[in-house]
């Protein structure tokens, strides 16, 4: 990172992150309601899942924290124009794209869960390596028309209870698991997740937060890894778009 290159993070960002949990959660009971007024329970828990909008507040804060650094709002998307081609698929729609003058300079994943732990994890985790495997490729083959690497990052919310805690036992019916995986609770697997994505490349930066269910104030919002904490994750990513800026206008 640059020393000549200043960033600013808001002084309450502490306070703004929580309201971004307490937004996911308030987000998904009003889903979760609108569907049960439907009368249809089935796609009332699907809602829940695939609104869409459940991680605006983290996603909006990330904006404006780009845009107060520089940034200009055209070459910030959000709501629309999220696709991005792919290698092994045509385009993937992303939760936060920056792209100036023509250029990709950053794209954001951001996901949750909130219970089926068991049934859900493994595929967290293979959409996780599956997006940026893609993209990866995507760029070697020269999609984004930018010789520098873009910014990539990966930001989980899991709901913080017992099931997501506790130890989980697994299966090893040939060969032994990584000794870190043993024993693990859902937790410590996502946490070790995001530290390989990071540490093998697929992200430039992962966060990892977790929250009690329906927390509308974010109180019991927290950061089980410091490597992974909100802060580290959003400076990454302005001090990696400034660069690319000034490398663009300079």
């Amino acid at each position: 990172m640059s020393d000549s290159l200043h960033i600013v993070v808001p002084d309450d960002l502490d306070k703004r992150l929580r309201q971004a949990a307490g937004l996911f959660w308030s987000v998904r009971q009003a889903q979760q309601s609108a569907q049960a007024r439907k009368d249809d329970q089935d796609r009332g828990s699907r809602a829940a899942v695939t609104g869409g909008k459940q991680m605006d507040g983290f996603v909006r804060l990330l904006a404006e924290m780009l845009i107060s650094n520089g940034l200009p709002a055209a070459s910030l998307f959000l709501d629309e124009k999220l696709d991005l081609p792919g290698y092994y698929r045509a385009t993937k729609k992303w939760d936060l794209v920056v792209v100036h003058r023509g250029h990709l300079l950053a794209a954001a994943e951001l996901k949750s869960q909130v219970g089926s732990f068991s049934n859900n994890v493994n595929n967290r985790i293979e959409e996780a390596v599956g997006s940026a495997a893609d993209i990866w490729v995507a760029y070697r083959e020269n999609a984004f028309g930018l010789a520098r690497r873009p910014w990539l990052g990966y930001l989980f919310l899991l709901e913080e209870c017992p099931a997501s805690t506790r130890p989980v036992a697994v299966s090893e019916p040939h060969f032994d698991v990584f000794p870190e995986f043993r024993h693990a609770s859902y937790a410590k697997r996502y946490i070790e997740m995001c530290r390989r994505l990071v540490k093998e490349n697929l992200y430039t930066e992962a966060a990892l937060l977790m929250a009690q269910q329906n927390d509308l104030e974010g109180q019991t919002l927290r950061e089980p890894a410091p490597e992974l904490a909100f802060r580290p994750f959003a400076q990454s990513l302005l001090y990696s778009v400034q660069i690319a800026l000034s490398a663009l206008t300079g």
